[in-house]
């Protein structure tokens, strides 16, 4: 039976013997492991139901931690996490032989971040190893943002939620790595292109790959509901076809007329992109209990924090 609770000391108790605890970090909840320890890492992939081939993310609790994790860490990298750490940036750095290769899908990179929930870093700092920590829900289901999200999923299968209240940023991290001394950006996330931009200037998007991911994410199908979702630009439009039809929608900031619809989610009433992205995926938790026949959802404003929600949403809907 799985456990909620907030006692970090049961948790770390599960971590150092090699078992697997769903942690609360501000963009989603994880499924922790050791990330030297093949029997925790392989159990994440199997509760996960995660392709082998898809790299985690690990995580620490200070800087200085990255000299056990990476060989290199070039300039820009270092002006990100200076600026951005503890945050919601995962940085694709050069890896030192040490770290598992199951942890980084055989590539010579891994994915690295510090991330800002006072649980997890509590934790962090309590135990002798870093955490490889992917979202804690099932391969291309929606993410969790409470612990009763990850409840939902995994029941019997995990020991321990560790209890963190709601996530207040909602979506994953940026994910930026580099190619030949170039910034790429793998990943939209909890911090807009611009505002990396601010720091690193302009940056190059790659973030698709659906057979060889540099970085959690890429694939086209991911975030997504059981119910069959559309993305559109026209709300309206689209629900017309579905006649006879139970409906929901998910919309920005506007209401509608609901009478030829089942249900309808607004994301911020006041179109604030950050309020919209804290409430995405629990918004579509709610839509996707409903047993609707689909989910309608419209696209947010394309700049800032509604790129990674469009994002998403496109994901989601393939």
């Amino acid at each position: 039976m799985t456990i909620i609770s907030n006692d970090i000391s049961k948790a770390i108790e599960l971590l150092n013997k090699e078992d697997i605890v769903a942690i609360p970090t501000e963009t989603v909840y994880g499924l922790a492991g050791n990330i030297y320890s093949e029997k925790a890492i392989l159990k994440i992939f199997q509760v996960k139901m995660r392709p082998l081939f898809n790299p985690l993310i690990v995580h620490i609790h200070e800087i200085e931690q990255l000299a056990e994790i990476a060989s290199e860490f070039p300039a820009e990298a270092q002006k990100l996490a200076d600026a951005l750490w503890p945050g919601s940036l995962t940085l694709i750095l050069k890896k030192k032989p040490n770290i598992p290769n199951i942890i980084t899908a055989g590539k010579d990179t891994v994915a690295v971040r510090i991330p800002n929930h006072p649980v997890t870093l509590s934790l962090l700092k309590q135990i002798s190893f870093p955490l490889a920590a992917p979202s804690a829900n099932p391969f291309n289901r929606i993410s969790p943002t409470s612990s009763l999200h990850v409840e939902a999923y995994f029941k019997e299968n995990i020991s321990m939620i560790l209890e963190g209240g709601a996530c207040k940023n909602g979506i994953e991290s940026t994910i930026i790595g580099f190619e030949n001394n170039e910034a790429i950006l793998y990943r939209q996330g909890a911090i807009s292109k611009e505002e990396i931009e601010s720091i690193i200037g302009k940056i190059k998007v790659k973030n698709k790959n659906e057979t060889t991911p540099n970085a959690p994410g890429m694939l086209a199908k991911h975030y997504a509901p059981k119910t069959k979702t559309y993305l559109v630009n026209d709300v309206e439009k689209c629900i017309a076809k579905f006649e006879n039809k139970s409906i929901g929608v998910l919309r920005f900031k506007d209401s509608m007329n609901t009478s030829s619809i089942e249900y309808l989610a607004i994301l911020s009433e006041s179109g604030d992109l950050k309020e919209a992205a804290a409430n995405l995926y629990n918004t579509l938790h709610k839509l996707d209990s409903l047993n609707l026949d689909v989910i309608v959802a419209e696209r947010v404003p394309d700049i800032g924090l509604g790129a990674a929600i469009n994002d998403r949403l496109e994901r989601a809907t393939n």
